[in-house]
């Protein structure tokens, strides 16, 4: 998405945003909750690829080599000074530890050294915040699936708090995508790349049944998972030949039909016209394309970030961060990672 200049902030608040929860170094400037004047991400993916998945020490040590690096470019693009900031945002949680740690300790000596308010950000209050930056005129009250590898919510956005309307009930839809890519052999990041073998597949060419859980509005991706576990090594135990694009292409369909049709089903039964998605996994294509036909279908309006705030990045936590700011819900020095963060529901 186009940044905005520096001479667009007019007197909205100026946040500094860092985001280090798992292995991407970022730091964003963000005006007024939804003005993006710099965002920068530095992607550890390759540092990871070898080890076929995230070694949360090599994660902390990158941060810390990275993190001044990654917010002194955030600021020089942005063309502020430091003393031009109103607040330094971080993620708290949840996330890794050591490397929520490195983000937190930064944000805090910063906001320290300045005199600025420090604010704490639950990451997938983030992500659903991200909408805002890609759709400044969205205002609650919304639903948002949010979608990642260690979450799967369908939370109810109002303007005085949210409420979860369902969950997964064991997996993430992400942990899903990745376990699934790393029983066909992909590489790491195992999501993107079997969303992208999928594209060359069949998605009849096995059978794979859909999840079954009595929470109408809830999710469950282990069963699943097992399921095409047992499939492929069947499979292989009986010297049988398949097709990884196929098998890639099943599982994406069987996923992104239980996550339609339970999200969908809540916007019809609560009378949602407003639906945005969030989180890593709502760059799936197919995620994408299947949600955009039901939700025309229902008459639904859909907002879908732009690739670049569906990953982790620290504009989203700006963006988040803001609304915090106007509630006055500031950090203080004593503030902690948090790496089982939950998000904060109203009762």
């Amino acid at each position: 998405m186009p940044l905005k200049t520096a001479e667009n902030k007019a007197q909205e608040p100026v946040i500094l945003a860092i985001e280090s929860s798992c292995d991407e170094t970022a730091a964003a400037v963000i005006s007024g909750g939804r003005q993006v004047l710099s965002s920068e991400v530095y992607s550890q993916i390759a540092l990871h690829v070898p080890f076929g998945g995230v070694v949360p020490e090599i994660a902390s040590r990158s941060h810390i080599e990275k993190i001044d690096l990654v917010v002194q470019t955030a600021m020089r693009t942005a063309g502020l000074d430091y003393s031009q900031l109103d607040a330094v945002a971080v993620t708290q949680g949840p996330g890794l530890v050591g490397a929520l740690l490195v983000g937190v300790n930064y944000a805090k000596g910063l906001a320290y050294g300045l005199g600025k308010p420090l604010l704490a950000v639950n990451h997938i209050a983030g992500h659903i915040a991200a909408n805002y930056l890609a759709y400044p005129d969205l205002r609650p009250p919304f639903l948002c699936l949010v979608v990642s590898g260690g979450h799967s919510h369908l939370v109810e956005v109002r303007e005085e708090g949210l409420s979860l309307l369902g969950c997964t009930q064991d997996d993430a839809a992400g942990e899903a995508f990745d376990k699934a890519a790393r029983v066909l052999g992909l590489p790491y990041p195992g999501g993107p790349n079997l969303d992208r073998l999928a594209q060359s597949g069949n998605p009849e060419a096995y059978k794979l049944t859909q999840p079954k859980i009595s929470g109408a509005y809830d999710f469950s991706f282990s069963g699943l998972k097992t399921a095409f576990i047992n499939l492929v090594h069947g499979m292989e135990q009986r010297g049988e030949p398949y097709s990884k694009a196929d098998l890639a292409a099943v599982f994406r369909h069987t996923v992104v039909t239980h996550l339609c049709d339970k999200t969908i089903k809540a916007c019809q039964d609560k009378g949602w016209r407003a639906l945005a998605l969030a989180g890593g996994v709502s760059a799936n294509s197919l995620l994408r394309a299947r949600m955009a036909e039901l939700c025309e279908k229902e008459g639904i309006t859909l907002y879908v970030p732009p690739l670049s705030l569906t990953g982790d990045n620290a504009a989203m936590i700006g963006a988040a961060a803001s609304l915090q700011l106007q509630s006055g819900d500031t950090a203080g020095m004593d503030t902690n990672a948090v790496p089982a963060l939950s998000l904060r529901f109203m009762d």
